[in-house]
């Protein structure tokens, strides 16, 4: 039988691969995204149903929710992949700093919003996360917004590093219900990520230098499939940060602070 597979950021790039493959698997694939052309574009080529949702407005990824939580009671998938790096600092209509709401605020009320329908599908969630998170983050909880000393790639690292601490957190809470928590860098990929920013990744990834160190959407969409096809405790442990198809250990410390993990679970909950 097809599962439900709901992935965001599914209009370009990782998502919109994942989707492909995960259809040509005999999945009934869901895809969301931004774009309501892009997004449109990809679920009819599929004949797939979607949904469009702009992270950065907190109403329409609750919308997002409601509309999911109508057509589908079980979800036996949700790919939280949408995010990204930005520019210059600034503030969502909801008054959060974008890069935190995008990448982590947004995914974190979307989860919770749909918890019925995952707990009632089993479903193991997947957050797309990154290396970023060792490389960039310089993680404060008390400074989610990142208002001291900005920087595009300090706060994409803090996002990816609030993906991996939210995974550990959701399997803490809910992995006796029947949620699988699972979170992966997906690699370097030549995909629009960066786009938004002027920060040195958009040369990396917007120029012929992508050649010398990106991977394509279609290689690193098969980690996703991999996890979404994966049988949790067997496939991959609940609540771990994958690279390449194994446990990452080159990460940073704060990735695995449990006390970190429940602040972060809690201050963002006051936040929706």
């Amino acid at each position: 039988m097809s599962r439900t597979i709901v992935i965001t950021g599914a209009s370009d790039g990782i998502g919109a691969a994942a989707a492909r493959k995960l259809h040509a698997l005999g999945e009934q694939v869901v895809v969301v995204g931004r774009s309501p052309e892009r997004t449109a574009a990809v679920a009819a080529e599929l004949g797939a149903p979607h949904f469009v949702a702009d992270f950065a407005e907190l109403a329409q990824v609750r919308r997002l929710a409601d509309e999911l939580l109508q057509r589908f009671p079980e979800i036996h998938v949700l790919a939280n992949n949408a995010g990204g790096i930005m520019g210059e600092r600034s503030l969502t209509v909801d008054g959060y700093e974008r890069t935190f709401q995008v990448n982590h605020l947004a995914p974190f009320l979307l989860t919770t919003l749909l918890l019925p329908a995952l707990t009632a599908g089993r479903a193991t969630v997947i957050q797309t996360a990154s290396q970023a998170a060792r490389v960039f983050a310089r993680f404060d909880i008390d400074d989610l917004q990142n208002a001291r000393g900005y920087r595009a790639d300090r706060a994409y690292g803090n996002g990816k590093l609030a993906n991996i601490l939210f995974t550990r957190e959701l399997q803490r809470r809910y992995g006796d219900e029947g949620i699988a928590a699972v979170s992966f860098h997906p690699g370097i990929v030549a995909t629009s990520f960066a786009s938004d920013t002027n920060h040195v990744m958009r040369w990396i990834y917007h120029t012929p230098l992508r050649r010398l160190f990106t991977i394509s959407a279609e290689r690193a969409a098969d980690d996703l499939v991999w996890l979404a096809q994966g049988t949790p405790g067997t496939t991959f442990v609940p609540g771990e940060y994958y690279d390449a198809r194994r446990i990452a250990t080159q990460v940073n410390p704060d990735s695995a602070d449990p006390v970190l993990a429940e602040q972060l679970w809690e201050r963002s909950a006051a936040m929706v």
